[in-house]
C-alpha cells in the first residue's frame, strides 16, 4: 500500500527530513519554514519525499528524493505529481524547480522547460500553470507513469 501525507510548513517532519538526508546528506533547512513537504509511504515505510513554496511570484518545487532501495515503484513520479496538484489547488501559474542535468528529463516529463541554467550549474526548469498536465507524461509514446522513477 502507497500512502501519502502533507506537512504543513514549521511543522516537524523527522521521516521526510531521514530521507532527505539519505539521499541528499543534509537535513532540515530553512526553507522548511515556508514549505509544504510530503511524505510517501511505501508498505508502511517512509519512502520518499518532496516539498512546495512559495518564492518570488513562483511556486517553487524541490529535493523530490526516494529511498535508494525503493527506486523503479513509481514513488519518484507519484512525490512529484503530488506537488503538482498541491501547487495547481492554489492556482500556480508559475511553478520553478533547479535540477542537475542527469534528472532534468523526470520534470520535463511532466510539461517542465528548460529555462536557463544556475550559478551551481543546475537546470533552470519552468512549468505554467496552463500547462500543467497530471493525467498522462509528455512526449513519452504511451508509457506508463510507473516505468519511471
Amino acid at each position: 500500500m502507497v500512502e501519502g501525507k502533507w506537512f504543513p510548513p514549521g511543522v516537524p517532519f523527522p521521516e521526510a527530513e531521514a530521507i532527505r538526508k539519505a539521499v541528499f546528506h543534509r537535513g532540515a533547512d530553512a526553507l522548511d519554514a515556508i514549505s509544504w513537504n510530503v511524505l510517501v509511504w511505501h508498505e508502511q515505510q517512509p519512502a520518499a519525499t518532496g516539498r512546495l513554496w512559495w518564492q518570488d511570484g513562483a511556486f517553487w518545487l524541490g529535493d523530490v528524493a526516494v529511498l535508494p532501495a525503493l527506486r523503479g515503484k513509481g514513488l519518484g513520479d507519484l512525490t512529484l505529481r503530488l506537488i503538482l496538484f498541491k501547487a495547481e489547488t492554489h492556482a500556480a501559474r508559475l511553478i520553478r524547480t533547479e535540477a542537475p542535468d542527469e534528472t532534468a528529463g523526470f520534470f520535463m516529463r511532466l510539461g517542465f522547460q528548460k529555462e536557463g541554467t544556475s550559478s551551481q550549474g543546475l537546470q533552470q526548469l519552468l512549468l505554467r500553470g496552463e500547462s500543467l498536465r497530471l493525467d498522462h507524461c509528455q512526449g513519452c509514446d504511451g508509457c506508463s507513469t510507473l516505468k519511471h522513477a
